[in-house]
């Protein structure tokens, strides 16, 4: 994802070599990625993907180890079918690739993705979990959707308009300090708004010489200084959502 005032596209990191768990399905007009654990828990995640699209190993990678903590996974096909961005495509066209996948325009895949969680596979209760451009998106559905009982928005641009702070939902909010495409300042002048004027909990938690995509496109095998913040991060957003759900 970029940021709003300084355009600064991503990239991929390291891409996992990871074959899956769950299974390809499609509710509605959505593709998606469902993993199921064991047991039927009546507690569901929605993982966002980020601008590589819900088909990135590293995504269904993080679907898999959330589903292994007892919650039913979907991770949806946002896009709708729209190419992902690759790391072969020019950036001077980022903005224009991004003007129909605008994070924020997700309503209808939302309602669809909820409905079938709740008849079909019988979640009472449903957080959401998003990287990069899916960070944005899991900010947007705790401001927007009060059935979602916790929030986890991991390196999501920060959208510095006033409908931004009000919270319906327990949000946690994951940065890394060194992240050239979110500046520290627009992190700490989130945290200040939240203060100011969100109703629910909230955690805003810098992780220290990280840059973007460390939690999920950063391999905590080949990445040793970086292992202990990483492991930390994917941590604490269990435990978010344990507490909360």
């Amino acid at each position: 994802m970029a940021n709003e005032a300084r355009p600064c596209p991503c990239a991929l990191g390291d891409r996992m070599d990871y074959g899956s768990l769950g299974e390809e399905i499609r509710i509605e007009h959505v593709d998606a990625y469902v993993v199921k654990p064991t047991s039927a828990p009546g507690k569901a995640v929605i993982v966002i993907q980020d601008i590589f699209g819900w088909q990135l190993p590293n995504t269904r990678y993080m679907a898999d180890m959330l589903s292994s903590n007892g919650y039913i996974v979907v991770c949806p096909d946002f896009f709708v079918g729209k190419e992902p961005w690759s790391p072969s495509n020019d950036w001077s066209t980022f903005q224009l690739w991004l003007e129909d996948r605008k994070p924020t325009s997700i309503n209808k895949e939302v309602d669809v993705v909820l409905k079938y969680l709740k008849d079909q596979c019988g979640a009472q209760r449903i957080g959401v979990v998003g990287f990069c451009w899916g960070g944005v998106a899991s900010h947007y559905m705790a401001l927007q959707y009060p059935e979602i009982s916790a929030g986890v928005s991991v390196y999501g641009i920060i959208r510095e308009k006033e409908d931004s702070y009000e919270l319906k939902s327990p949000t946690l909010f994951i940065f890394g300090e060194k992240d050239p495409v979110i500046p520290l300042e627009q992190v700490k002048g989130l945290e200040t708004k939240l203060k100011e004027r969100c109703s629910v909990d909230y955690q805003v938690k810098i992780f220290p010489n990280q840059t973007h995509g460390f939690v999920h496109r950063k391999r905590e095998d080949i990445n040793e200084l970086d292992r202990p913040y990483i492991l930390e991060a994917r941590e604490d957003m269990v435990n978010w959502l344990n507490k909360y759900m």
